[in-house]
């Protein structure tokens, strides 16, 4: 059997490339780097996490954790790797970084089936099945060659920023506090209070700091999701205590209360001497992110080990573009997966290129493709990408909003999204019953 091609080995490609070989199929994985590299990227490891390391909540209340649960019951190669190299970080799935891609890396390279070529694809092969996860930072001589592919349509554009990150060590816990939201979970984040007069110093010095030159950057491209610090706080002197810097439940054990403000730092390694400042992505110039996030009073004297960065994401307009199955509807020999397909987030990668390889395995077996319900996270985020009802097409992140309703009431938000998970993974085991 002629192998698939699956270009780009980030998370979808990862998972796209695994799935496709533990059913049999042979796989030829093209990834660029490291001969090539993005500005994003900065090691030869697939999987590699940028925005952050985490993989958001690990509750089955919220949606990105039931779409989690629901990979790890398909065999998800990329959450069975974020299991194995998970640090606390409360009721959140964090990891650590460079074990998880390492980890990664050594599954993909290491099966029989899978034939790893490191060079850059420039086009779209005109034979064969591929599979296409190049990813929000695809390579200009390939996006040009996507662009070619489809010209009925266009690509669109946003901008993704990434946080800073501060080593441990520097924190000044004199001023600062471990504690997870309403205490729950183990306390993992370090908790650095401001007091209403800090907060005002801070937030003005954030509005009028100098940001990096970002061509053809504007507030209206930011995707809510990962807005820039200092964009969220031109919204408004309170938007970022609604926000990143929201104080509920975290009490101040020196005074018993809520601070008036809070910045959270997360683990961003298993070892815990490197932190995020969680909700900071941001494109400010190295030299202001220091001056300014050094008002906050517990990183006063913090190293900055790496500065947020600004970089372009593309994806494409995939409800005219795509299928259910992540497949091209005027070609189905090509698929694509991962964030250039317009879903949101690590693990709605994951997901995209786990049921782009599921239905590509099918077809080449001659096995009827799994129509996953949009009861199911993994299908609601499939046909809402491929919804062609959507005229004003942006990126999205899973939520309960595009799951099919219960159709009865539930008290509670809590109870009813509790309830939706379960209806979700009692179809999903129908589903892995039936041969996926």
């Amino acid at each position: 059997m002629e192998p698939v091609l699956v270009i780009g080995a980030g998370l979808a490609g990862s998972e796209a490339a695994w799935q496709l070989a533990r059913r049999g199929i042979p796989v030829l994985l093209k990834e660029m780097k490291p001969h090539k590299m993005t500005p994003a990227h900065h090691t030869q490891w697939f999987g590699e996490l940028v925005c952050s390391n985490s993989l958001r909540s690990d509750q089955l209340e919220n949606a990105v954790g039931l779409l989690k649960e629901e990979l790890r019951r398909m065999g998800s190669l990329i959450l069975s790797c974020a299991d194995a190299h998970r640090v606390e970080a409360g009721g959140a799935l964090a990891v650590d970084r460079h074990g998880f891609a390492q980890a990664i890396t050594e599954q993909i390279r290491n099966h029989p089936l899978i034939t790893v070529v490191e060079e850059e694809v420039t086009a779209i092969p005109e034979t064969g099945n591929v599979i296409v996860a190049s990813g929000p930072l695809t390579s200009d001589p390939l996006a040009e060659a996507i662009k070619d592919f489809f010209p009925e349509s266009h690509y669109l554009n946003f901008f993704d920023a990434a946080a800073p990150l501060v080593t441990f060590e520097s924190v000044d816990m004199d001023s600062a506090f471990f504690a997870s939201r309403y205490d729950k979970g183990t306390p993992d984040y370090i908790n650095c209070p401001l007091t209403q007069e800090e907060y005002l110093a801070f937030w003005k010095e954030l509005c009028s700091a100098q940001e990096a030159e970002v061509h053809g950057f504007e507030d209206k491209n930011v995707f809510e999701g990962c807005m820039p610090v200092e964009v969220m706080a031109r919204r408004g002197e309170q938007t970022l205590c609604y926000g990143p810097l929201k104080p509920r439940g975290l009490k101040d054990p020196k005074t018993g209360k809520e601070p008036f403000a809070v910045v959270q730092l997360r683990r961003d390694n298993a070892g815990g001497t490197i932190y995020n400042l969680v909700g900071f992505q941001t494109h400010l110039k190295w030299p202001e992110q220091k001056r300014v996030f050094s008002m906050i009073p517990a990183l006063k004297n913090a190293e900055f080990v790496r500065y947020g960065v600004m970089h372009r994401n593309t994806y494409l307009d995939s409800p005219r573009l795509l299928d259910r199955y992540y497949r091209v509807k005027k070609d189905p020999r090509i698929c694509f997966a991962g964030q250039i397909t317009g879903v949101e987030g690590y693990v709605e990668s994951t997901a995209s290129g786990f049921l782009a390889a599921v239905e590509l395995a099918r077809r080449l077996q001659g096995k009827p493709p799994v129509d996953f319900p949009q009861e199911t996270a993994t299908g609601a985020l499939a046909l809402y990408v491929s919804n062609e009802s959507v005229t004003d097409f942006q990126p999205m992140n899973v939520n309960f909003g595009i799951i099919l309703p219960l159709g009865y009431k539930v008290k509670g938000k809590r109870n009813k999204n509790a309830e939706l998970s379960k209806r979700a993974l009692e179809l999903l085991d129908t589903l892995n019953g039936a041969d996926l």
